[in-house]
């Protein structure tokens, strides 16, 4: 992968708050919103999520996830122009007793300080999506398949 090709992929891994989340609800395919942040150590993604939520039920019976996060599109744009990457991952609730919840917590309300209300509410849970394969799309005809390794590299901070 090139410079240019990376720095992308980082910027859109790291640099967007909101995904859409597919889950399996009962085998079948369904898409949500869900704030998202890298987690600190570079091995994911972490969502806070209500288990009054579909989607946090659908995870907490199927690991099996998807994530896309995409640039929002401008004026007059060709939306096959959208720089976009969906990742395919495995989901693992956080468990809250854990000093893994408090680092995630922490570098949620960095980016999510809105967020403080709900991590009081014991029906939200932290989920570390850990990524297995991913696509990634810089534009019309421009795309690449990613593994794990290039998700997880593209996730570390800039250097």
């Amino acid at each position: 992968m090139d410079p240019n090709t990376e720095a992308a992929l980082h910027a859109l891994l790291t640099g967007l708050p909101v995904a859409s989340l597919g889950t399996l609800h009962d085998g079948t395919p369904y898409v949500s919103m869900a704030p998202v942040i890298p987690a600190p150590d570079g091995s994911g993604f972490l969502i806070h999520v209500s288990r009054l939520a579909q989607h946090t039920r659908d995870l907490l019976a199927e690991i099996r996830v998807s994530l896309m996060l995409m640039v929002p599109p401008e004026e007059g744009q060709d939306p096959l122009a959208l720089p976009r990457v969906t990742v395919q991952g495995e989901a693992e609730e956080i468990p809250r007793d854990s000093d893994r919840h408090e680092t995630a917590a922490a570098a949620y309300l960095a980016r999510f300080p809105q967020a403080e209300m709900t991590l009081g509410l014991g029906d939200f849970s932290f989920f570390l999506i850990r990524p297995t394969a991913g696509r990634l799309v810089l534009g019309f005809g421009r795309a690449l398949s990613l593994d794990a390794a290039q998700i997880r590299d593209a996730l570390s901070p800039a250097p």
